[in-house]
């Protein structure tokens, strides 16, 4: 159906489209940010045989690259009968895995929201991280062809930057708390010294290890604390949710890594044992793996699932797990003794009293730290709960005999529900036409389609879209069922003018 031309309200200007329309930089965005992924993903590729390389030379940390091996690794591989070769085409292959799952959610972020500036953002800071700033594979690229230093620096940066920003913006866009702008452009100004001046005397590099560590973990603890802050202060039911997931994420990849290095400095022995040193090799990516996974889902999902579940499991597993293996080191270690002070020989029996001393302890143990659980993270009650619901029946009722905000929720959700750009909805009173509501960017020269309003044989006014946000024509079976709900609104909006 072609769109008729709308007059404008009397004595009223009609609205006019800005230089660029929305949908012209959503289009322009859209195609900045897949030219953005074809070149960070090329480079990845083409950095993958430096990196190869890299992986059979030995170094001495800390000018270790990610992955690469140290002496002592190298014999490690060797008592073990395993080749160097098989080493390098399995981190390679980690690698390549790391970067796949975070390109495969920003690019899904991307196919379903692209509409939104944020998911946008959100896609664009995946994809880079993801790809590029974690392993540093184009450090190498560029140090085997130096025409590709500047711009390996330039993504590099990027990646870095834009995940300490999406913490401090997500989920709304905005800087939640107002001073944490200011810590972004400090963390900028460090960025930019580590990547653009690396020779420089005031650059990381040439900081002691120590400050560089507390620098790095008071940005993202700080990021956390904004996440939590906005949680508690601004954040609405449904970002509330978006938060959790996202803070549960970070702190589970983050903790996992932390703990995971932590335990191999405390205990170094463990990483004489093969196997355990290619499961932490392994363990290192794959626990900031649930950074972009949490991302997704908060992301994504308009249920986010149970999130309140997953972090109350885990924080009466996680730590019930730690108070049984300890019991289990404990009393394996206290009935071997008394054995074989007793006998003068250890006994199998210490392991059949040490099982008993934990299938016994299991329960008093969970249940302790389910009650201090509950009582620290559990939602409170809220005594008004019952008396909200009420209230919302009652807005629902009020909205459905207003006529001004039945007319806004069909401009709503038919722009979402159709992907339109932008929408205005007019109503025809006596002779005239009137512009009653429109969303953000419209104006009547952009009209593409057009779904009359009609109530007993007589159309009471029309609602007008713009072109859709994905440059596709709409769907005739979406405008029918658009159709049918439009005439619906206006028998109601008729009726409801006759007692007005």
């Amino acid at each position: 159906m072609t769109a008729a031309p709308v007059p404008a309200l009397p004595g009223e200007a009609t609205p006019q489209a800005g230089p660029v329309s929305r949908l012209t930089r959503l289009r322009v965005a859209r195609a900045a940010w897949l030219a953005w992924v074809v070149l960070v993903v090329s480079l990845f590729v083409a950095s993958l045989p430096a990196n190869f390389e890299v992986l059979h030379r030995p170094c001495i940390p800390p000018a270790c690259v990610e992955g690469q091996l140290t002496g002592e690794d190298f014999r490690l591989l060797q008592e073990g009968g395993i080749p160097v070769e098989t080493y390098a085409v399995y981190f390679i292959t980690l690698l390549c895995v790391f970067a796949a799952v975070h390109v495969s959610i920003g690019t899904f972020i991307f196919a379903r929201k692209s509409d939104d500036p944020l998911a946008l953002f959100v896609a664009f800071t995946l994809v880079t991280f993801g790809v590029v700033t974690y392993a540093g594979s184009l450090d190498l690229l560029a140090k085997a062809h130096s025409v590709w230093w500047l711009p390996a620096q330039f993504i590099s940066f990027a990646g870095s930057v834009s995940l300490v920003v999406f913490l401090y913006v997500f989920p709304t866009g905005r800087f939640v708390p107002r001073w944490s702008r200011w810590l972004t452009l400090a963390w900028i100004a460090r960025e930019a010294l580590r990547y653009f001046f690396p020779e420089s005397p005031i650059a990381p590099a040439a900081w002691p290890s120590v400050l560089s560590d507390l620098v790095f973990m008071g940005t993202v603890g700080t990021g956390l604390f904004a996440q939590v802050y906005r949680y508690r202060r601004t954040s609405d039911m449904v970002h509330r949710q978006q938060t959790k997931w996202v803070v549960f994420g970070v702190a589970a990849g983050l903790g996992g890594l932390l703990s995971l290095g932590l335990l191999l400095t405390v205990v170094p022995t463990l990483e004489l044992d093969l196997l355990i040193w290619w499961v932490a090799r392994t363990a290192f990516p794959s626990f900031l793996l649930l950074i972009p996974l949490s991302i997704g889902v908060a992301m994504l999902r308009s249920r986010l699932w149970d999130i309140d579940l997953i972090i109350n499991r885990t924080l009466v597993y996680a730590p019930l797990t730690a108070s049984l293996a300890g019991l289990y080191a404990g009393s394996i270690t206290f009935f071997q003794r008394a054995f074989l002070a007793a006998t003068g020989q250890t006994s199998d029996t210490a392991l059949v009293l040490t099982v008993v001393v934990l299938a016994a302890a299991f329960t008093p143990i969970k249940n302790v730290l389910q009650v201090s659980v509950d009582k620290r993270f559990r939602e409170p009650v809220d005594p008004l709960a019952s008396l909200k619901v009420f209230q919302g029946q009652v807005r629902s009722i009020g909205a459905l005999i207003d006529i001004e905000q039945i007319l806004g929720r069909l401009l709503d959700e038919a722009t979402g529900a159709l992907q339109a750009s932008s929408a205005g909805l007019y109503l025809i009173r006596g002779t005239e036409t009137s512009l009653v509501k429109c969303s953000p960017g419209w104006a009547a020269d952009h009209s593409a389609q057009v779904v009359p309003l009609r109530s007993r044989g007589h159309e009471i006014g029309a609602l007008h879209l713009s072109e859709s946000s994905t440059g596709k024509p709409y769907p005739d079976e979406l405008v029918g069922f658009l159709q049918q709900t439009a005439d619906e609104v206006a028998r109601l909006v008729d009726v409801l003018q006759a007692f007005s």
